[in-house]
Formats: structure tokens, sequence, C-alpha cells
């Protein structure tokens, strides 16, 4: 779960299946109660059609909170003054050691975390480019690029395409991937 209406739809999902809860927040359900045995099978059903995953294993629980946790603070972003370090937002939410965050992350999606960050920070671009009022310079700030240029360039080597060109793009919706399908 990566956004408010993520959080929304699993909680209609736990209403519907009469499920108690103490909390959703993103990535993470607390439920008030064990659930019975009956009921695992139909909540998982319930969410898989809803298009969420549940995630149960220890590993996949860590790299579902990195995904999160960098999902939310480029969100949160707003000028590159809140630049920071990303393996420091990191191990200040998570208690691990950045390596071994780096490492198990690596092995699980096939990709290290820094190439994660970048899709994240492109998709972001294609969301601020299309949807809101801002300049590139404006969003390259937002995104913690160093420059114009730097994002432009990164942006077409992961999309093929200049951020004008998505612009100006007949259907630009179509070239956006929700971030938690990055």
């Amino acid at each position: 779960m990566v956004c408010d209406r993520c959080i929304k739809a699993v909680k209609d999902v736990l209403v519907q299946a009469k499920v108690a809860y103490s909390e959703v927040t993103l990535g993470q359900v607390i439920l008030a109660e064990p659930l019975p045995a009956g009921k695992h099978d139909e909540v998982n059903r319930m969410l898989r059609e809803n298009g969420f995953e549940v995630v149960d294993t220890r590993k996949a629980k860590i790299v579902n909170a990195i995904k999160s946790t960098l999902i939310q603070h480029l969100d949160n972003r707003t000028t590159q003054l809140d630049k920071q370090n990303w393996s420091e937002i990191l191990t200040s939410v998570l208690p691990f050691e950045y390596t071994y965050l780096s490492t198990l992350f690596s092995s699980v999606e096939g990709i290290p975390i820094e190439q994660y960050v970048i899709r994240l920070r492109i998709e972001k671009a294609k969301e601020l480019l299309l949807y809101d009022d801002l300049t590139l310079s404006e969003i390259s700030d937002r995104l913690g690029y160093s420059s114009v240029a730097h994002l432009s360039a990164q942006f077409k080597k992961v999309t093929g395409m200049s951020p004008s060109q998505v612009k100006k793009a007949e259907k630009p919706n179509l070239l956006r991937k929700p971030l938690d399908e990055v």
C-alpha cells in the first residue's frame, strides 16, 4: 500500500470481511485479534481481487517497508532542501544497518535500492509533469536533482523520452505506472 486510496481500499476489505483491525497504515495492517482459520484465505482472496498482495515472510515485510518508506519520503518532499541521503532515511526508520537492507533488497527485487529510487523519482517526475503546473526546474528541485539537465538525462535514460515529449504525448497518462508497481 502506498497511498491514502490504498489504505481506504484495505479498510473497506477488512470491514466487508468483518475483520477487526487496530490500525491500517502504508504497507501494514495491525489486526485487533488474530484471524480465525477460515478467514485468512477469504481476506487474502479479497485483497488480491483489489490488487493487493499479502506479505507475510520476514524478508518480504522488510522489502515492503523499504519501498513504503522511500515512496512516503518522495511524496512528502517539497524542495531540494529536504534532500537527505536515502540510506539515512531508511536506517532512521528501519532497525537495520543499511548494508543489510541494501543486500536484502537487491536479492529480493533484483535491483539495487539506488536503481529503485531512480525509477521512483522518474515516475514521480512523470506524475508532476502531467498533473501539476510545475516547471521542469521546480520538479527537478522537488525531486532532489542537482539540475534540470541531470533530471532530463536520467529521465531519457529510463523512459527513452525527454520530459517535454512525455508532456506532449497524445495519451500521457498511459506512460505512467503507479508507484507501487515500480
